[in-house]
């Protein structure tokens, strides 16, 4: 049985919502890098390198990528050999948001209760996704979800007489509808199956997988390369100006579902999809 003090999550998570908010992954980066030399439209083309040199600056001035720093999204893996002392898991993590909104200027976006709207001032509580695996070994990823996307995102509770094209009709008409409030070029995170709140979180995972991997399942990474190819041709393009550009990926995630269900879920991800992770 191994220990890790809840104080060394406390601390990687701090480190990860600045990280995560200054230096977008390396994947990601590559892919607006390749999308800037393969749009055809002239004004798409120069967003598209307006948004890499946004990159540069952030890294180099080590200010935020984005204004809009996100509701702090956590996954957390923990081995079931491991044991955590010196605190409670959520406090620790919460902590680690606080200090890390403190430490990187990090826009506060959290408000306490969804009607009352009074703003917590440091991006507390984030949201905590907990799994147990096998080993001694702890896995964090953080994720900070800014909300022009988040809001563009959607659920659908298809039946299993669905076809494959019901579910890219439905994908590529949620990117149709959110045109340029998600700031194109967009990450589709696409969660299938499961029940209503699990293809949800599927989707969201779908978000954190390397732009550079697809699914390994043939079906289902032919359907993202089906749903990238119907999502480019829209024409909606870089920031909605126009172009062929319009998705960087799909990313789908798929789980085990009902006989009598085919949940299928949308999270739309900015051009600045972020996440990074780190093993304890």
């Amino acid at each position: 049985m191994r220990e890790i003090n809840v104080e060394q999550i406390t601390e990687a998570v701090s480190n990860l919502c600045i990280d995560a908010n200054m230096r977008l992954s390396k994947d990601v980066e590559n892919a607006l890098k390749t999308a800037a030399e393969k749009e055809t439209s002239k004004i798409g083309k120069g967003v598209l390198k307006d948004l890499v040199l946004n990159l540069d600056a952030a890294r180099d001035l080590a200010v935020p990528i984005c204004q809009d720093t996100g509701m702090q999204i956590i996954f957390i893996d923990i081995g079931q050999e491991i044991h955590l002392v010196g605190g409670n898991l959520e406090e620790a993590i919460n902590k680690g948001v606080r200090i890390g909104t403190k430490l990187g200027h990090l826009r506060c976006s959290v408000v306490s209760d969804p009607l009352e709207r009074i703003n917590t001032g440091d991006n507390t509580p984030a949201i905590i996704h907990t799994k147990i695996v096998d080993g001694e070994k702890l896995t964090i990823t953080v994720s900070p979800k800014g909300f022009g996307s988040e809001n563009m995102s959607a659920i659908k509770m298809f039946t299993p007489s669905a076809t494959k094209a019901d579910i890219v009709n439905f994908v590529t008409d949620c990117v149709i509808k959110a045109g340029s409030n998600p700031c194109p070029p967009v990450v589709v995170g696409v969660g299938i199956g499961g029940n209503f709140e699990y293809s949800a979180y599927l989707a969201k995972k779908a978000l954190c997988r390397s732009l550079d991997i697809r699914n390994p399942k043939e079906v289902y990474s032919n359907l993202e390369d089906e749903m990238l190819e119907r999502i480019n041709q829209t024409g909606i393009g870089p920031q909605g100006f126009g172009g062929i550009v319009t998705a960087l990926a799909v990313n789908i995630e798929a789980s085990a579902t009902h006989i009598a269900g085919l949940p299928v879920a949308v999270n739309m991800g900015c051009h600045v999809t972020r996440h990074k992770s780190v093993e304890i």
